[in-house]
């Protein structure tokens, strides 16, 4: 049963990496980039202002943090216990898929700490600013979504591996969110 859910998940990511051309490369590859995203961490960051007050800004911004931190270190104890190959480490791979990235990353690949992290901050700030911005989840969302999508297009990561980053990064974001929450609450900073 597991053999059949690995060899799904290697077709499924042949499939969707043998889609990408070299006119799309450019654009995935700075899609893929975290720091191409700082001006809409900024945004956001901006957004959060004109809605909270400072202190609670300044608390949210540290549950951010920790929830960042959180992500990482569970993702890479992801990778380091089950010790999954990213699909760009196996020769007998490697033929068959494009590798758009100069370098494959990590030896390891299982989940996504692209996926992870994006889908949590989505959710995070989705629902910290629905009051307001009561679409801009689906908005965040979506982006999460193309940046998982962009790990298994230049090469680097299987679909499952997305799945599951992006499914850790919805609880995490749903929890460090009513952490928030209580953390705002209880310092009356709202």
């Amino acid at each position: 049963m597991i053999d059949q859910l690995l060899q799904l998940d290697t077709d499924v990511f042949i499939y969707l990496n043998s889609l990408g051309t070299k006119t799309w490369d450019p654009f995935w590859m700075a899609y893929t980039s975290k720091f191409n995203w700082i001006p809409l961490y900024a945004l956001l960051l901006y957004l959060m202002f004109r809605q909270m007050r400072l202190k609670a800004v300044l608390i949210t911004l540290l549950v951010v943090a920790l929830m960042i931190l959180v992500t990482d270190q569970v993702t890479n104890l992801f990778k380091n216990g089950f010790h999954r190959l990213r699909p760009c480490h196996l020769a007998e791979l490697i033929d068959g898929m494009r590798l758009v990235k100069s370098s494959c990353g990590g030896q390891y690949g299982f989940f996504s700490g692209h996926a992870s992290n994006t889908m949590a901050v989505a959710i995070f700030i989705g629902l910290t600013l629905k009051k307001r911005f009561k679409y801009l989840i689906y908005l965040l969302i979506s982006w999460a979504l193309l940046m998982g999508y962009s790990r298994i297009y230049i090469g680097v990561h299987y679909p499952l591996d997305v799945l599951l980053g992006g499914l850790f990064g919805l609880i995490t974001g749903t929890g460090f969110y009513k952490i928030n929450r209580y953390a705002i609450q209880h310092f009356k900073a709202d």
